[in-house]
C-alpha cells in the first residue's frame, strides 16, 4: 500500500494525504517520492482545488530522520533538497488552488510542505515549526524564500535562527493561517473551502491564482501586463456576461 495517496473525495476535489501515522508522517525516501508522483498526479487530473494533509494526529513531521540518519553525506543532501524542492516547487506551481489541512504538528519539513500550498486551515492543536536550525540545518526545500515572501526578512531570520514554533493562533496573527478550527476538523474544514473553491468557473479561479503568482516572481511591470491580460477573457465570458444581465434586470 503506498503511504502517500491522491484520493477525489468530492467533484474536482483532490486529497493527497500522508499516511505514516507511526511515525508522525515523516517522510522516508520511499513517502518524499511518493509525494512527488501525487503532485504529478494532481496535476494531470480534472482538479480545481487541492488539499493536502497527514493522517491521524500530525501533519507531517519532517523528514524520518531514523531513516534519514544513514544518509550523512552531502550528496545524500542534495539529493533530498533536489527531490523535496522539485515537489514542492510542481505542488506551489499547480494552476488551481491548493489548501494544507494542518491537522497536527508540522515540523521542518511538514512546514515546508505547508507553505508551499497556497491556503492553510490550522486545527487548534496544530503549529508551524521552523525547527530546521535545532538539527543543524536551513530550510532545503524552499521554505527560507517562501517565508521570507510571507512574513518579511527580520521576522524569518528571528524564527529560523531560533526554531520557533509557531501556534494554530500565533500562525493566524502572522497571515500564515486562513482559518483555525477545533481540534480534529482542519481537513473536513479544507476540504469545505475546497468544494466552495471547485463550484467557481475554474477560468476565474486559475486567473485569480496566476495574477497573484506573477506579483510575487515577475517583476512588478510584467506582473501588471499578466493581469491586463487575464482580465479580457473573464469579461467576455458567458458566466460575466449572464451575472451583468442578471444585475441589469434588477428592479
Amino acid at each position: 500500500m503506498p503511504e502517500v495517496t491522491l484520493t477525489f473525495p468530492a467533484e474536482h476535489v483532490g486529497l493527497i494525504e500522508v499516511a505514516r501515522p507511526q511515525v508522525l508522517n515523516a517522510l522516508s525516501w520511499e513517502a518524499m517520492e511518493q509525494f512527488r508522483e501525487r503532485v504529478e498526479e494532481a496535476l494531470a487530473a480534472d482538479l480545481r482545488a487541492l488539499v493536502v494533509t497527514g493522517a491521524g494526529r500530525a501533519f507531517i513531521a519532517g523528514g524520518d530522520l531514523k531513516q534519514l540518519a544513514d544518509y550523512p553525506t552531502e550528496a545524500d543532501g542534495r539529493r533530498m533538497s533536489a527531490l523535496m524542492t522539485r515537489a514542492l516547487n510542481a505542488l506551489e506551481g499547480l494552476p488551481f488552488p491548493t489548501i494544507a489541512a494542518v491537522n497536527g504538528p508540522a515540523r521542518g519539513g511538514g512546514s515546508e510542505v505547508a507553505l508551499a500550498c497556497d491556503l492553510r486551515v490550522l486545527s487548534a492543536d496544530a503549529d508551524l515549526g521552523f525547527v530546521q536550525s535545532r538539527w543543524f540545518v536551513t530550510p532545503g526545500w524552499g521554505m527560507g524564500q517562501r517565508l521570507l515572501r510571507l512574513v518579511g526578512y527580520a521576522r524569518a531570520l528571528d524564527w529560523l535562527l531560533m526554531g520557533k514554533v509557531l501556534s494554530a493562533d500565533e500562525a493566524y496573527e502572522h497571515g500564515l493561517a486562513n482559518r483555525v478550527v477545533p481540534s480534529g476538523e482542519a481537513k473536513s474544514e479544507a476540504l469545505k473551502l475546497a468544494r466552495q473553491i471547485a463550484e467557481l468557473p475554474p477560468a476565474l479561479t486559475r486567473a485569480i491564482k496566476s495574477i497573484l503568482r506573477a506579483g510575487i516572481t515577475l517583476p512588478p511591470a510584467t506582473a501588471a501586463m499578466v493581469e491586463r491580460e487575464v482580465f479580457p477573457p473573464l469579461w467576455a465570458s458567458s458566466e460575466h456576461i449572464e451575472a451583468v444581465l442578471h444585475f441589469a434586470r434588477r428592479p
